[in-house]
């Protein structure tokens, strides 16, 4: 497949939706198809991209304006289109580059956002163009226990780390979501636990559960601890500083505020 210029995308990815399936209740996973696919390289891990979307409401999207490559001035070009498509990161579920598919999930809240209701109404052919950002997770050969926390939105990402982490590692998975049927499978190394933290019909604020259940945690040795805090913004700053506190490293906390209260996180 391709635009029909025909023209040969150099660090972006040209691709169209192959099928559409509700996963859980607030997931829906999007396979995306395409020869670009083929060479998208695989990072593993939490590899994530710049996905440039078809503008809502059937409006006319010019991907002739994505960037291939998203530096300062890529982008306040790329804002100056007013046709241009919209924009969200996400995060690469499973790759199958033998066959030019990856699969991506989606968090759907009703119609809050661009992605999330793009995602649940996206039919076969729908285009779209990615642009690769690498993966945001280090393996650290030193680490002595991984501690991987997020909410639904970094559910994807956690999920990736878990499958690519080596056998024999310890460590321990929280990851809140909005429902217990929201809860997926997880394949990873026997020594790492994972503790789902549905919210369920409570309306606690998004992220809370998570961070309450990382602030009660206390690792056995804070100076060789890996840790991975992503999702609303106050688990990876909060969680931040209560690990710091506790004698943890700067350098070994990965920490990336996904969405924030009050803002379409989709």
């Amino acid at each position: 497949m391709g635009f029909e210029d025909g023209r040969k995308l150099r660090g972006t990815y040209a691709a169209e939706v192959l099928h559409n399936k509700q996963v859980t209740p607030h997931m829906v996973r999007i396979t995306f198809a395409g020869d670009d696919l083929k060479r998208l390289p695989q990072h593993g891990f939490d590899q994530w991209f710049r996905l440039f979307l078809p503008r809502p409401g059937g409006e006319a999207t010019n991907f002739d304006v994505v960037p291939e490559k998203l530096g300062m001035v890529d982008y306040l070009k790329y804002l100056t289109h007013g046709d241009r498509p919209p924009l969200r990161s996400y995060t690469v579920r499973e790759h199958r580059p033998e066959l030019g598919e990856i699969d991506v999930d989606f968090v759907v809240h009703g119609d809050l956002g661009i992605a999330g209701p793009w995602a649940r109404g996206a039919q076969p052919g729908d285009r779209v163009v990615l642009l690769d950002q690498g993966k945001g997770f280090d393996l650290a050969p030193d680490a002595s226990f991984h501690l991987l926390v997020g909410d639904e939105s970094a559910l994807p990402a956690i999920l990736g780390i878990l499958r690519d982490l080596p056998e024999d590692v310890r460590g321990l998975a929280v990851i809140e979501v909005p429902a217990p049927q929201d809860v997926q499978e997880v394949a990873g190394p026997e020594g790492v636990e994972v503790r789902w933290l549905p919210r369920g019909d409570a309306a606690d604020r998004a992220g809370t559960l998570a961070l309450a259940e990382l602030k009660s945690f206390t690792p056995e040795d804070p100076a060789t601890l890996s840790a991975y805090l992503v999702g609303e913004r106050t688990i990876p700053t909060e969680g931040r500083r209560h690990l710091v506190a506790l004698g943890v490293p700067k350098s070994r906390i990965t920490f990336v505020g996904y969405w924030r209260i009050g803002k379409a996180q989709a």
